[in-house]
């Protein structure tokens, strides 16, 4: 079985590599344009879409979709949260790849300041629902599992959801374009990627530490 705290530690250092490559390219964007053209930036910045960053980011979450599923197929009880779990993964997963999410955007109508990515409400509101629907399974899990868990969920909602508030000012305030927006975008982005490594990583030591 696969070392869980070797996966981790090997995915949080391709996780750093990406982020700071990312900022870097920014930064030198900004500095020298001239040397650092759009078409590299666009190809390693954690702001642009359908790139390198992109393609770890939903890979990440894919692996969280594969290990949930693995822990749904032995679980000798609780199996539809697991595999409720793994379904969200997965779909979370396709939304990064396809940027499904930015549909909704305008949904809600006129909206400024924090909420300026009006997408954020309705989000809040889902993100809201699954927690709550998932009360159950959460008391029910090993304690060092239910942790890492939610230290994972918190470090992941935090970057994807949070961080749009100071992100839609920004944006309403200044533009998308800039370095500004790109650090707050990069903070952004870096969370998303660091939660999903702790959750893999949950999911594997959860394995390792309670299936024969």
């Amino acid at each position: 079985m696969l070392d869980w705290r070797r996966a981790r530690r090997s995915l949080l250092i391709a996780t750093a590599l990406v982020s700071v490559l990312g900022l870097a390219i920014e930064a030198l964007h900004v500095q020298q344009p001239d040397a650092v053209g759009e078409t590299l930036v666009a190809k390693l910045s954690l702001s642009y879409e359908s790139n390198l960053p992109t393609w770890f980011a939903s890979s990440l979450l894919l692996l969280c979709a594969v290990a949930a599923g693995a822990i749904a197929m032995r679980a000798p009880r609780h199996r539809l949260y697991w595999w409720s779990m793994a379904a969200l993964a997965g779909w979370m997963s396709l939304d990064e790849a396809a940027e499904l999410h930015e549909h909704l955007g305008g949904v809600i109508g006129d909206t400024s300041g924090v909420l300026y990515f009006d997408w954020v409400i309705p989000a809040a509101v889902l993100v809201v629902a699954v927690t709550i629907a998932f009360v159950p399974f959460i008391r029910a899990l090993h304690p060092r599992t239910r942790t890492r868990l939610i230290i994972a969920c918190a470090v992941y909602v935090g970057g994807a959801l949070l961080m749009e508030l100071p992100l839609g000012w920004w944006t309403e305030q200044h533009g998308n374009e800039g370095f500004g927006y790109a650090l707050i975008d990069w903070v952004e982005e870096t969370m998303e990627l660091v939660g999903s490594v702790l959750a893999f990583g949950a999911l594997l030591a959860h394995r390792e530490e309670t299936e024969p």
